[in-house]
């Protein structure tokens, strides 16, 4: 994706209902806007968590007054969930206690509190338990999607859960034998459901990528949502779009090891 077209995307997924309205009228793949939206949402709350958090006595005097916790986080562009456990340690709900409500709103016997949380759950579309599932079956997505297309090609590999065993660092998939890619030659594939702007790939090449190459060698990393055009990896990475393996399933005979 050119960076013009994500920045203006990115600048206009403010409140959820932004992603329906846009996916109609720029006739765009719903998940994708979901997934700029999630990482928007995340990185504001990051950033602004302790801004937030400095203003929590008056929140809850706010909140003692009647105002709902989902129309405060509104009124300050807030996702509901995370306000509410911020909340909570201000107005005596513990955080166990707090993720035991939001999960079952049943089992909390205050009548208004109940109600909040389910409002807060309902309309959070990252934090609540939902959209952290959302999240999480996204990834569990891109990994088999990942799998099912070496294992199309007959290649062997090792999954994550394989390597913990013997590594602390491990990749979705690490190859038995390195095969090419791109003209290069790739030792591992790590899979991420998301997109790749300059924030997540600098944040994914220091957690992940860079390590995976010191232990490993050359690899690659798939963005199954695209990424933005002329970002640049770190040496010794494969930059893949989702629809490279589309591509290379039509064009392409079974990959060789080298």
């Amino acid at each position: 994706m050119k960076y013009e077209d994500y920045k203006e995307l990115y600048s206009q997924l403010k409140q959820p209902s932004d992603i329906d309205f846009l996916a109609k009228k720029l006739r765009i793949d719903r998940e994708l806007l979901l997934v700029l939206y999630t990482q928007r949402t995340v990185r504001d709350a990051t950033r602004r968590f302790y801004i937030v958090k400095k203003d929590m006595k008056k929140i809850a005097k706010e909140w003692h007054h009647g105002t709902s916790i989902a129309s405060i986080a509104k009124m300050i562009n807030f996702p509901p969930v995370l306000l509410g456990l911020m909340l909570g340690a201000e107005i005596g709900l513990p955080r166990k206690q707090f993720w035991k409500y939001v999960r079952n709103p049943e089992s909390c016997h205050d009548k208004r509190l109940r109600k909040e949380l389910q409002q807060m759950a309902d309309e959070d579309l990252i934090y609540s338990p939902k959209g952290s599932q959302v999240q999480t079956d996204r990834g569990v997505w891109g990994e088999k999607r990942l799998e099912d297309w070496l294992d199309r090609r007959e290649l062997k590999y090792r999954t994550e859960v394989q390597l913990r065993a013997t590594h602390t660092k491990t990749p979705d998939c690490l190859l038995d034998k390195p095969i090419q890619i791109n003209g290069k030659k790739v030792h591992w594939i790590e899979s991420k459901a998301s997109f790749g702007d300059d924030i997540e790939l600098r944040k994914n090449a220091r957690r992940q990528l860079k390590p995976y190459t010191d232990l490993f060698g050359t690899g690659a990393v798939v963005y199954w949502f695209g990424f933005v055009e002329g970002i640049e990896p770190p040496e010794g990475v494969v930059l893949l779009p989702g629809t490279y393996f589309d591509e290379c399933d039509r064009n392409e005979p079974i990959g060789k090891h080298y």
